[in-house]
């Protein structure tokens, strides 16, 4: 094994020698796949040749689909992009402006040809999103409720780049690249041929769908592109009318900071109050546009998802992730897509769930988040989701509220606290009820 290990890092070693960018960091990801068998015949190594080939090993290695397109820039998309960050919609998303992600060269400059790779996920039988939950139970989007979608990718990306070299019979230089790297991946895959982009802005594969996750190769191999049929949305704008925070601002265009799948993923401090009670239960992403896009009714649609389920993963105990500790944390991410966020994260997102469950059961750990939990976020949240349940608040909870209203150390938890107060005041006043216990359904 360590010799095995060791012949790889000397590839991978010469591989960077090889190549004269300054920047190394930019390289790490480089790879030298040598041939490991016998190549196709003369006949067929040609860039056609290669091409099919490609598609046939894609296949058999899972892919729902595989294309290819030059490695040229992506100009429009550059535009796009910029747009979008101009306009403000990318939020606290700063890392967009790292790098040319328009450039496949600017992460391998030698690169002549791009692999463009669709994962398909999401099992047909899932409880959809937009169903509410029962109880104290949460969502989590599809794509992360099996194993973590970098490392399978990723895998079978070195796997196929490996069948390359031998199919070309040479050594070929070649990045992986999942949705970590800065790469405009959907804008590729529409090049490639593979579906193109819908008014939710995701990538829609026809015959598959859009719970897709995309993974490229770049290569230093000239490759024939791939085509595919054009096809739209047409008239249908069900995704833009169904979502819960009305994050499109037009069809094509998304607002980050009002999508649930940024709020509760990438935007790390206190949520906009407006935009707590649409979020509903979702601890972690949203599927909303994907559930009600015709696309993915096909019966075309693949039957399984190529990640598998954890069943904890499928409708989280709420109470356990406010309470989680480090070990569990740890447990609870351990190879899936929930690694990118942290404890504290998933605890204020749990905090918004419990304000939304409607559930009496939730007041006590909500009065505790809110008065003993170590990290003033979560204490927020956990305050602002008692006064979502008002007309089921104790005793307890109130004097609860009250102390956080006076006491607590940041004045963004005593404003929570203060503003929660108000709105048990206001149940009160509508039920006629002298106490908040008395007021309880």
């Amino acid at each position: 094994m360590l010799r095995v290990r060791g012949r790889r890092l000397v590839r991978r070693l010469r591989s960077l020698r090889r190549v004269s960018d300054p920047n190394e960091s930019e390289l790490l990801g480089i790879e030298l796949f040598e041939p490991s068998g016998a190549p196709l015949s003369l006949e067929e190594r040609t860039p056609a040749g290669l091409t099919r080939a490609i598609e046939r090993e894609g296949r058999a290695l899972g892919f729902a689909r595989v294309g290819i397109t030059r490695a040229a820039p992506l100009e429009l998309a550059r535009s796009r992009l910029e747009l979008f960050r101009a306009s403000g919609y990318a939020g606290g998303m700063d890392y967009l402006a790292e790098g040319e992600r328009h450039d496949p060269r600017a992460l391998l400059p030698a690169a002549e040809s791009v692999v463009v790779a669709l994962l398909a996920h999401g099992d047909p039988d899932l409880v959809p999103l937009r169903v509410p939950r029962s109880g104290l139970r949460g969502a989590i989007a599809r794509y992360a409720q099996g194993e973590d979608y970098h490392l399978l990718l990723k895998s079978r990306l070195l796997a196929l780049g490996r069948r390359i070299a031998t199919f070309a019979g040479q050594s070929v230089r070649a990045r992986a690249c999942v949705d970590t790297a800065p790469l405009l991946e959907r804008e590729l895959a529409a090049r490639a041929g593979l579906g193109f982009q819908g008014k939710s802005t995701l990538l829609i594969a026809p015959g598959v769908g859009s719970y897709v996750l995309l993974g490229e190769l770049l290569l230093d191999l000239p490759l024939e592109p791939t085509e595919g049929t054009p096809a739209g949305c047409g008239s249908c704008r069900k995704c833009l009318d169904a979502c819960p925070t009305a994050a499109f601002p037009a069809p094509y265009q998304l607002d980050a900071r009002r999508c649930i799948s940024y709020l509760t993923i990438e935007h790390e401090g206190a949520i906009p109050r407006e935009l707590r009670a649409p979020i509903g239960q979702r601890v972690f992403g949203c599927d909303v546009c994907q559930e009600t896009c015709p696309f993915n009714a096909s019966p075309s649609r693949p039957a399984e998802s190529a990640l598998g389920r954890r069943e904890a993963l499928r409708e989280p105990d709420l109470l356990a992730l406010l309470n989680l500790g480090s070990a569990g944390y740890r447990r609870l991410v351990r190879r899936t897509a929930l690694r990118r966020v942290s404890r504290t994260t998933l605890q204020r997102n749990a905090a918004i769930a419990l304000g939304n469950s409607n559930s009496r059961e939730a007041v006590a750990p909500l009065t505790l988040a809110a008065t003993s939990h170590p990290q003033a976020l979560v204490r927020e949240h956990a305050a602002w989701g008692l006064g979502e349940l008002a007309p089921h608040l104790d005793a307890p909870a109130l004097a609860a509220l009250e102390a956080c209203a006076a006491n607590d150390e940041e004045e963004s938890v005593r404003e929570e606290a203060r503003l929660a107060l108000l709105r048990v005041q206001a149940t009160r006043t509508v039920h006629g009820s002298s106490d908040g216990s008395s007021s309880a359904r």
